[in-house]
């Protein structure tokens, strides 16, 4: 009898095509971090379920339910020894990767343990087409590893991610006949020498005058060059704001990756402003078919010409990737096939981490614990790229030292200093707006959005802005044009703002101020003032005020705290050890919350609880609702699209751009009001805003809301 995995139409693959397929797929993919049999392996057993009676008939018919995933699985733990390890991987490999569970659990649960005891199709016939693989190295070397469970939780998924993304990949090329439309793009090495040209066009590595600012930039860009040849290992880029980090840290990238023949490189970046941004320069140098932006607010589906990008996007298969935080961090804790596949692409990087503070304390334990997984058994490199250095040291597991690639550091950030700090106390509202109202070019950012709005309504006027997420993006970006403009020609311009244009935000102020927060966020925020160092340090004032009374600041106060101590003890936020002793204080008094939703526990002994930690681990807080403004004709294109079509990925992506999220208690004063309805019954916490007169150009959502009576749509 022949047995067959796929049938489209007249063609057909069979399982032991298939099989092998997959099989030499996921070894190759392993073997990038010297696991090349266990990825052949599981690819070569992941689909013996499909040689039952049942399945073929499935295949044939369609007219029943096959579970083909389980037998594979069953084989392995019948099997034992290393091959147990393979349990979750091929269960998972449709339904994700799943918990554990317990003795206790019947062949009905989805729990691996229910998995394993479940009366599956007999698929016994595999033996006359398929001979199990042996595996002859460990998973891990238990003794080499800190923390052996968790490390084998981590090599489960990353063989996880061979397995799905090879099964993806093999699967797509007999349903196209080959013709898949994908485009790895162009060889590391051919991406170095590129860079090189561009240099060399520009010039910038021949100025070695330590006294000008280009001088200083070409100085850290040659040395980030030189130390691309280091052995691969945890590395910083501590650089002052000015010195020309973006392309520093990425010469070191590709000197680095090709000296270790290393696959691609990945920028994680907190905000997409600066993706787009830094991704922007990478496809100016490197060329744009080599280049991925990965977020929530691009869309490769818009034009046929997109589809290679469109592709790459689901395992990021490009040898630059450019992506958030969010994502990153989220999809090596997730258990969806469509979010792991991409994680065997991580291994053999050079991973860039750009405002590497960013990263929530309260989620650092689990963080870091998969970089230093990445960085110790996966062959990546890690770079921590900051002007505001945390000091994760006491943190890693391992004895790591990262190695600093900005030379002379403490003599850079004397020269790159353009402002002064002046601490002025605090400050009433009234007090803050009488100061704003004297200047001619001045940047004040404050902690919360509803103060903004208050500061910003009280001397509005002329070439007075407001920026905040209380305005969607798109309206954003128009808004900062403005104010762009305003600043080169000299003109009048005031912007109250909140801390999103503190990093990768390109304005050039006279004087800022900035409300009490944590170090690095005050510190940011210097750097949008006297931006180009065309002004004297005496005239570039950064003030730093308290504000009278309480706000609420979710997730800050104990930033602001450590902050206002320091202060208090005469510590300059200028000086680098002022730095170091506000991460130092921050992460000993917050050292109890760096795993607040317990992921670490997840796998803290070999019942592995895979789909539990993807539930928990979330990077930023879910206690938000996203409101939909419909102010511009493609907004309203849009709504009506999703409201006819219902959910899709692409529609969600675009609306992107028309969104607001807004907390828990500021939805019940809208919602109470009426001013909301639900867009549609399928998607969760997505509301149209139906009061339009509360959005205004100037401000966005207006927060000054009052709690009102229910109406109900």
């Amino acid at each position: 009898m022949d047995y067959f995995a796929h049938i489209d139409g007249e063609r057909k693959q069979s399982v032991l095509e298939h099989s092998e397929g997959v099989a030499r797929l996921a070894g190759m993919f392993a073997g990038e971090f010297g696991k090349y049999e266990w990825g052949y392996c599981s690819g070569l057993l992941h689909d013996i379920g499909k040689y039952s009676l049942r399945f073929q008939r499935r295949l044939q018919k369609g007219d029943v339910q096959v579970d083909h995933s389980t037998a594979g699985a069953q084989l392995c733990a019948a099997k034992g020894g290393y091959y147990s390890f393979l349990n979750y991987c091929i269960a998972g490999h449709h339904a994700g990767l799943p918990d554990c569970g317990s003795n206790t659990d019947n062949g009905g649960e989805s729990t691996l343990s229910g998995r394993l005891k479940k009366k599956v199709e007999d698929y016994q016939a595999y033996q006359t087409e398929i001979e199990v693989p042996q595996l002859h190295s460990a998973p891990i070397d238990p003794k080499a590893v800190p923390n052996p469970y968790f490390s084998l939780s981590f090599f489960m998924r990353m063989i996880y991610s061979c397995l799905v993304d090879a099964d993806f990949l093999d699967t797509e090329a007999f349903m196209k006949q080959g013709k898949t439309e994908r485009d790895p793009g162009t060889r590391i090495e051919e991406l170095y020498r590129k860079l090189d040209k561009y240099l060399e066009n520009k010039r910038w590595l021949e100025n070695k005058k330590p006294d000008t600012i280009n001088g200083r930039r070409s100085e850290i860009l040659r040395h980030c060059m030189d130390m691309g040849t280091q052995e691969k290992g945890m590395f910083r880029l501590t650089v002052p704001t000015g010195g020309g980090k973006t392309i520093a840290s990425l010469a070191f990238a590709l000197r680095h990756a090709a000296a270790h023949q290393m696959k691609r490189i990945i920028y994680v970046i907190p905000y997409t402003n600066i993706i787009e941004q830094n991704a922007q320069v990478f496809r100016e140098i490197l060329g744009e078919e080599n280049v991925l932006e990965s977020h929530c607010n691009i869309d490769y589906t818009s034009s046929e010409e997109l589809r290679p990008m469109q592709l790459a996007s689901e395992n990021w298969d490009k040898p630059v990737v450019v992506t958030t935080n969010v994502q990153f961090f989220e999809s090596l804790f997730a258990s969806k096939s469509s979010k792991c596949r991409k994680l065997h692409n991580i291994a053999n990087s050079v991973i860039i981490f750009d405002e590497a503070q960013m990263i929530p304390p309260e989620h650092l334990k689990p963080c870091l614990a998969v970089v230093e997984e990445l960085a110790a058994q996966y062959g990546s490199s890690v770079v921590l790229c900051t002007a505001t250095q945390p000091t994760f040291q006491n943190f890693f597991q391992r004895n790591w030292e990262p190695v600093e690639l900005c030379p002379c550091m403490e003599e850079q950030f004397r020269f790159f200093k353009r402002t002064r700090f002046e601490d002025i106390g605090t400050v009433t509202e009234e007090e803050l707006e009488e100061k704003l109202l004297k200047e001619t070019q001045a940047l004040c950012i404050v902690n919360t959005k509803k103060r903004a709005q208050r500061v910003y309504n009280a001397i509005k006027g002329d070439g007075v802005f407001h920026l905040s997420t209380t305005m969607y993006p798109k309206h954003r970006k128009r808004v900062l044009e403005q104010i762009r403009k305003r600043l080169e020609d000299g003109k009048k311009c005031i912007l109250i703002s909140t801390s999103l244009v503190e990093a990768g935000v390109d304005l050039d102020f006279r004087s800022v101020y900035r409300q009490l927060a944590g170090m690095d966020s005050m510190i940011q925020a210097a750097g949008r003032g006297n931006r180009n160092g065309d002004r004297s340090i005496e005239e570039s004032p950064v003030y730093i005020f308290g504000m009278e009374g309480k706000e609420f600041v979710p997730g800050q106060q104990m930033q602001i705290d450590t902050s206002k101590a320091l202060l208090l003890d005469g510590y300059q936020p200028e000086d680098l050890a002022t730095v170091d002793q506000y991460f130092q204080m921050l992460y000993q008094l917050k050292q109890d919350e760096m795993d607040k939703d317990g992921v670490m526990r997840c796998f803290e002994n070999q019942n592995y609880q895979f789909a539990s930690a993807a539930k928990k681990f979330h990077l930023i807080e879910e206690n938000t609702v996203t409101v939909f403004v419909k102010r511009e004709q493609e907004a309203a294109k849009l709504l009506g699209q999703i409201r006819n079509q219902g959910y899709s990925r692409t529609l969600m992506r675009q609306a992107g751009q028309y969104c607001i999220n807004i907390y828990d208690r500021d939805f019940e004063k809208l919602n109470g009001q009426g001013a909301l309805r639900p867009v549609s019954g399928d998607i969760e916490d997505f509301y149209e805003l139906v009061s339009e007169e509360l959005y205004t150009e100037e401000m966005g959502l207006k927060m000054d809301i009052e709690e009102g009576i229910g109406v109900f749509w």
